[in-house]
C-alpha cells in the first residue's frame, strides 16, 4: 500500500503519522511512505503527451503497484495544500489511478474538515473507490509531532491499528481472501 503525505514539512505530523502506521501495519499490509512530493514538476497537461516527467511516471507506477493509497493531508486556508493538488493532478490522467481504494486520514487535533471534504470531491472526481471504515480522524497535536510520538501514545496507536485492521478486511473481502 502506498502512503501519500500532503504535507512538504521537515515535521509533518502527517508524515509522522504515515511513517508510524508503516511500524503498526499487521502482518499481511506492507506500508510504504512515498517521499517524491518535492520533487514533482508542476502539472502541465501538455507534459502528457509525450513522455511524462520521470518523477510523474514514477508515481504512476507507485500507484499501479500498489493495491490501495492512504492519504493523509494537512489543512492549509480551508483546502488541499498546492503541492498535494499536484499530485492529484498527475494522476487524474493516468490509467493506473480509476478504481483505486483510497483510505483518507485527518491528523487535525483541531478537527479540521474542509480539506477532508474537498480531498473526497476530488478522489470521487478522480473515480477513486473511497473506503468509507477505515478512514479516521486520529488527532495530532500539529506541526513538529515525530513518527515516536505517535507510537508513544496509546490512544493514537488504537486509532491507527483500528484503521489498519479495518483496512486488511476491506482488501481481503476484495480479493477474495
Amino acid at each position: 500500500m502506498l502512503c501519500l503525505s500532503g504535507s512538504l514539512r521537515r515535521r509533518s505530523g502527517n508524515t509522522a503519522l504515515l511513517h508510524a502506521a508503516a511500524r503498526l501495519a499487521p502482518a499481511g499490509l506492507h506500508l510504504s511512505v512515498y517521499d517524491g512530493l518535492a520533487s514533482l514538476p508542476l502539472f502541465n497537461p501538455d507534459d502528457e503527451m509525450e513522455a511524462l516527467p520521470a518523477g510523474a511516471a514514477a508515481l504512476r507506477q507507485l500507484v499501479g503497484d500498489s493495491d490501495a493509497l492512504l492519504i493523509a493531508c494537512p489543512e492549509y486556508a480551508h483546502g488541499v495544500p498546492g503541492p498535494f493538488k499536484n499530485l492529484l493532478d498527475w494522476l487524474v490522467g493516468s490509467l493506473e489511478f480509476p478504481g483505486k481504494p483510497v483510505v483518507l486520514w485527518n491528523a487535525s487535533a483541531r478537527g479540521s474538515h474542509h480539506a477532508q471534504d474537498a480531498l473526497r470531491e476530488i478522489l470521487r472526481t478522480m473515480s477513486a473507490r473511497l473506503l468509507a471504515s477505515p478512514s479516521v480522524t486520529i488527532p495530532l497535536p500539529g506541526a513538529g509531532c515525530e513518527e515516536g510520538d505517535v507510537l508513544a501514545d496509546p490512544s493514537q496507536v488504537a486509532l491507527v491499528r483500528g484503521s489498519l485492521d479495518a483496512l486488511a478486511c476491506e482488501l481481503a473481502r476484495a480479493t477474495g481472501g
